[in-house]
């Protein structure tokens, strides 16, 4: 299985965080999984990778080659597939992967996260979303959207995404 990873580039992060994405990371090339992810060497998308890698895992990077002036790219990817825009990106995240994994991120994992919800919502797929609540993360976000269910701001309530707070809750869905 292809399973894509979305989560922060940044150098900033707890280590509480990227020691987990590490360990995702191992659990994926241990499971015989591939990791597709946005080609970043630093943050949660490096340490996933950085630990499938160790653990002689494959990996797809996906990133225009202009994103390099913002973060370094990843030199370990058994592939990589250049892009022209940020959107194009998305597209092929959607295309290569059979399953998505939500880790803590920013503005880019939120926007990336949202629009993979909103074409499952639309049924342009099927994949499975996971949300990755490490040391709940993701708390604030999803009670804004049960509020906006709540109010009636989400037509048609229906699960379009798991909450987990392990890696064995990931792989018992996967």
């Amino acid at each position: 299985m292809k399973i894509c990873l979305y989560g922060s580039g940044s150098r900033k992060i707890d280590p509480k965080y990227t020691n987990c994405a590490y360990e995702l990371g191992r659990e994926i090339a241990k499971h015989g999984h591939s990791l597709v992810f946005g080609g970043g060497d630093t943050g949660m998308m490096g340490a996933c990778a950085k630990g499938v890698h160790d653990n002689n895992g494959t990996s797809i990077g996906i990133a225009p080659e202009w994103i390099g002036n913002f973060e370094p790219l990843c030199k370990q990817c058994d592939e990589f597939i250049y892009v022209d825009s940020m959107d194009e990106r998305k597209k092929k995240f959607l295309e290569n992967s059979d399953a998505f994994i939500i880790t803590p991120g920013g503005i880019g994992t939120l926007d990336e996260f949202f629009e993979i919800i909103t074409l499952r919502k639309l049924k342009q797929h099927d994949k499975e979303i996971i949300v990755f609540n490490i040391e709940g993360f993701f708390d604030k976000m999803l009670e804004m959207i049960d509020e906006m269910s709540e109010k009636g701001f989400l037509y048609k309530q229906e699960e379009l995404f798991k909450k987990v707070d392990t890696i064995n809750e990931i792989f018992e869905i996967i």
